[in-house]
């Protein structure tokens, strides 16, 4: 009888371990990373603004193109060896943190500036570029410096960093959000705003197609831009090979080859 006890009792012992083994691998399985998942899928989800010329745009066809895009590809081709193996989601300014921190994508590459508050919701790869913020005016306009806009109206884009920035450097000036930059470069136009703040590096496209507008010599910030994705454990093998495959790009010189091909220097 005692026997019999001691084998119940070790019978049991390996019913619990093997439910243990399988209660951990279900998880695995639920929570599987994001990398291998990536590899399995056989294709890259990649978040991209289509209104930041020249990083993601629309070109004549219908086709989504750019620095971003460009960049995306090079990625895919460094985790899937195919710079085909790609699915672009446009994404905005306003939401693309978001589908990013839920999953919607594998990860965002769209001039997202790497700042602390937003590294409690997303996690980031190091630096691919930077930018600074400046302010685009009519070239005829009488501001001629951040001092100058007080009780003017500034347009800036929701969810970027320079609707933050223009709070505390202008606190006097009345900020109007727009959901594009082409929005409020109409604004701008339209004598709605009196200014607009932004990336130096996406308000330099409407200065070089249009004589009528200006950005002014200062930048007010340093924007270094990284790729986003899903904060966890789920995804540090992603972030070091993204950390790895951007260092390899620095130092094959892709990076400022695309920012010569898309006119950036």
């Amino acid at each position: 009888m005692k026997k019999f006890g001691i084998f119940l009792t070790l019978a049991l012992l390996i019913v619990i371990w093997i439910c243990g083994l399988f209660m951990d691998s279900t998880k695995e399985f639920v929570e599987g990373d994001l990398y291998d998942e990536i590899l399995s899928r056989g294709k890259l989800k990649v978040g991209i603004n289509t209104d930041s010329r020249p990083f993601g745009f629309y070109d004549e066809n219908g086709n989504i193109i750019g620095y971003d895009v460009d960049l995306a590809r090079y990625i895919a081709q460094y985790i899937l060896k195919n710079p085909d193996a790609l699915e672009i989601i446009p994404v905005t300014p306003s939401n693309r943190l978001i589908k990013a921190s839920t999953g919607e994508v594998d990860m965002v590459i769209s001039t997202v500036t790497i700042t602390p508050q937003r590294q409690e919701v997303v996690s980031f790869s190091i630096p691919y570029d930077s930018a600074g913020q400046v302010l685009m005016v009519k070239r005829n306009s009488k501001i001629s410096s951040i001092g100058d806009l007080s009780g003017q109206i500034v347009g800036v884009i929701f969810g970027t960093t320079a609707e933050k920035n223009m709070a505390k450097l202008a606190p006097t000036a009345s900020l109007r959000g727009f959901r594009s930059y082409n929005d409020a470069y109409q604004a701008l136009k339209s004598g709605q705003i009196n200014a607009i703040t932004s990336d130096d590096t996406i308000l330099s496209r409407y200065e070089l197609d249009d004589n009528e507008v200006v950005i002014l010599p200062r930048r007010y910030s340093n924007e270094p831009y990284g790729i986003a994705f899903k904060k966890g454990d789920t995804t540090k093998k992603l972030k070091e090979n993204l950390d790895f495959a951007i260092k390899d790009m620095k130092q094959k010189n892709v990076l400022n080859r695309l920012r010569k091909k898309w006119e950036l220097d």
